[in-house]
């Protein structure tokens, strides 16, 4: 298992056609990982609330986030409003999770703290 260091310094890659999404033994250990992250119920997405002070900060970690995913080329859905954002993190093509989707938790968690 890969420890949260090195998932910060992974970067996101292609996914085959027919790869499998991870199981739910490896995505519960990337939790432990992962602080505030939440997978859904069918285990398919991760999901984060960040809060902030203000409108201001809110669109400045939105655009960080825009940035990593760019770099990244893995794009997770986001939604915000005045002082908050959702991000949701789910590789469409294998309507699952894969190992992307927990490189880019780790990037977005250490932009946050």
């Amino acid at each position: 298992m890969t420890d949260l260091p090195d998932l910060i310094n992974q970067h996101c890659s292609d996914i085959p056609p027919g790869t499998k999404g991870l199981v739910i033994p490896t995505i519960e250990s990337y939790l432990n990982m992962l602080p505030g992250w939440d997978v859904s119920l069918d285990f398919s997405s991760l999901n984060k609330t960040f809060k902030f002070k203000n409108y201001h900060q809110t669109l400045a970690f939105i655009n960080a986030v825009a940035w990593i995913a760019h770099q990244e080329d893995h794009h997770p859905d986001i939604q915000f409003g005045y002082n908050q954002c959702v991000i949701t993190l789910k590789t469409h093509s294998i309507k699952g999770l894969s190992q992307n989707d927990v490189i880019m938790a780790a990037k977005i968690n250490a932009l946050f703290t």
